[in-house]
This record gives structure tokens, C-alpha cells and sequence, in this order.
């Protein structure tokens, strides 16, 4: 009788559960902002607590254009997030090298949320919206590392 030893990859590179969190974090951070023009106006109050003095309709087209710029940054995502998954999931090397690229894009552009200012602005992304930009970035680090320390060990 022989004895078969299974050398598949580990449970955490066939099936990258943190790359998913990751991506369904990044659904959440692309339709937040588009749900707060419907429903909780916070980007409403976040641009009229900066300019006062401005119209329903000013405040209006600021809100929406962080609202639009929130969403499709954060759309941009899912692509790589898809990417990387698939690559991972068939044990392709190259998929690491797509997730640390897309880490980087995501961490530049999740840190320039939380730190840019405006003219009367503290920052312009209010801190609720930056935080859920910088949630995906944690999530894809995590599946990273998990990724990278089951990695395959021939080339792909």
C-alpha cells in the first residue's frame, strides 16, 4: 500500500480569505459614499461645516465630487483585488508582485485621504470616508503575508 502525501499549497493560498475581506471591504468603501448622498448627508455636513457661508448648491457640487472621487478611487480596487485573488488562488507568483502594487496604490491613496486639507478644510475626505479607504489596505496586507508565506515554490 503507498501512502500519498498531499503538497498542495495551504488552505490560506488556495483560498485567500484575507484578499477577500479585503475586496468586500473595498465594495463597502466604493458604495459608502454614493449611499451617503441618498441617505445620511454626512458629506453634506462635512462641506457646509467648511464653507458656511456657501449655497445649497455649492455645497451640492463639493459633496458630490467627493462623493464621485471616493467611489471611483475606491472602485479601482476591485480589479486588482480580482487580479490578485485569481493569481493566488493559482498559485502565480507574479499575483504577490500585483498585490504589493496594488498595497502601495491603495496605502498612497487611503493616506492622502486622511491627510489633505483644503483651503478651509481640515482634510478634505472627512475621517469616517478615509478610514474605510484605509480598511482594504489592512485586510490586503494581512493576505499578503499569507499569500507570501505559502508561496509556490516553482515558477508560475
Amino acid at each position: 500500500m503507498t501512502a500519498t502525501i498531499d503538497r498542495s499549497p495551504a488552505t490560506g493560498t488556495r483560498r485567500p480569505l484575507w484578499l477577500y475581506v479585503g475586496l468586500a471591504l473595498t465594495l463597502v468603501a466604493t458604495v459608502a459614499p454614493l449611499l451617503d448622498l441618498a441617505t445620511t448627508g454626512l458629506l453634506a455636513e462635512h462641506v457646509r461645516a467648511a464653507y458656511p457661508h456657501w449655497s445649497a448648491h455649492d455645497v451640492s457640487l463639493d459633496r458630490n465630487a467627493i462623493a464621485i472621487y471616493l467611489a471611483v478611487t475606491s472602485a479601482l480596487g476591485v480589479p486588482l483585488w480580482l487580479l490578485t485573488i485569481r493569481a493566488v488562488r493559482r498559485c502565480r507568483r507574479w499575483g504577490l508582485v500585483v498585490g504589493v502594487v496594488a498595497f502601495a496604490a491603495g496605502i498612497l491613496i487611503a493616506l492622502t485621504n486622511l491627510s489633505v486639507g483644503g483651503e478651509h478644510y481640515q482634510v478634505i475626505v472627512p475621517y469616517l470616508f478615509g478610514t474605510l479607504t484605509l480598511l482594504p489596505c489592512i485586510a490586503g496586507v494581512v493576505g499578503l503575508v499569507q499569500a507570501w508565506r505559502h508561496r509556490p515554490t516553482t515558477r508560475g
